[in-house]
């Protein structure tokens, strides 16, 4: 297991992993908007975060984006979630601390009990203006 720098060259493999996994994850969204999002996360998103891929033998399996303090994406494909991949990511994030902000669908109750295993407390709900979905936003600090 390899957790390194993305590369142009990984962003096919990126998007694909991100929609497989966005569909899954929020089954409470209809997928074409999932689909409607591709080309700016490709274009906006991506470019604009930091971004790490966690590469096994077979490929790439997942990856993490942060935008300064903020955890923007930590995605694994649905494939090859429950093998530790996510926190694999998670950790190497966080050695980078100090603190880390997200934004979780209130729904997404698999990423909301992981996040909150891993040291992320909700510090406010809003909602998302894009989807009209209740989201938790979370922090996490170095202790």
């Amino acid at each position: 297991m390899q957790i390194r720098l993305m590369t142009d060259n990984d962003m096919d493999s990126v998007i694909d992993i991100w929609l497989a996994a966005s569909k899954e994850a929020h089954h409470f969204i209809p997928q074409e908007y999932w689909e409607s999002k591709e080309k700016d996360m490709r274009s906006v998103y991506l470019p604009m975060a930091e971004t790490y891929v966690l590469e096994e033998a077979a490929g790439i399996v997942g990856f993490i984006s942060t935008v300064q303090h903020a955890l923007a994406a930590l995605f694994v494909h649905p494939r090859e979630q429950g093998k530790g991949y996510g926190l694999a990511l998670l950790q190497s994030v966080k050695e980078r601390g100090p603190k880390l902000e997200l934004k979780v669908y209130k729904e997404n109750e698999n990423a909301f009990r992981f996040y909150s295993r891993h040291g992320f407390s909700v510090v406010e709900e809003t909602v998302d203006e894009d989807t009209g979905h209740a989201e938790y936003v979370m922090s996490w600090e170095e202790r």
